[in-house]
């Protein structure tokens, strides 16, 4: 059998190599607008509501409280873990809070105190509230949202953003 003169042999760690080069060049040229598309693009920043949620003696260490945020069509958890976390607030860096909607698909979320996790009965993805939302199960393809937390002088623990996109939601805070 005669091959073909044109024919060049490819490893894979050339095809691999030739492959993300050309995705990254294609991701470039739609990344990148138009000067007539940049302007129409929405702007990114959201100006979140401040919401008081409740004070810190309220709380007991490791009993969520549920909440609502940045809306009432927001169900969330507020946390006092007992010890200091990433994105921790508080005197004690031990406040969190987060959405109980599964970014999967929506389901309500319950809370594990023995570890301390956020768990979907839907497709079991589980969510660390000690590790600002860190998805470690499941089948989620993006973190937990968390509210970012405020504690004035007085304990009043007030909620002023989000850092992850609430489930069902194009933007977090409703517009109009």
């Amino acid at each position: 059998m005669k091959e073909c003169p044109k024919l060049v042999e490819l490893g894979r760690r050339q095809f691999l190599g030739r492959g993300a080069l050309a995705a990254a060049g294609a991701a470039a040229v739609t990344a990148v607008p138009s000067g007539a598309a940049r302007a129409a693009l929405p702007a990114a920043r959201v100006d979140y509501p401040t919401s008081r949620l409740a004070n810190i003696k309220d709380l007991k260490v490791n009993e969520p409280m549920p909440i609502h945020y940045p809306d009432m069509d927001s169900p969330g958890v507020l946390v006092k873990l007992g010890a200091r976390v990433p994105g921790g607030a508080g005197p004690d860096g031990d406040l969190v809070a987060y959405s109980t909607l599964c970014p999967h698909k929506g389901y309500p979320l319950a809370y594990d105190a023995k570890d301390r996790t956020l768990n979907c009965p839907g497709h079991f993805s589980r969510f660390d509230c000690e590790k600002e939302g860190q998805q470690v199960w499941g089948h989620a393809t993006q973190n937990l949202p968390m509210f970012r937390l405020t504690v004035d002088a007085k304990g009043d623990i007030s909620a002023v953003g989000a850092d992850e996109l609430i489930y069902g939601r194009t933007r977090n805070v409703l517009q109009g």
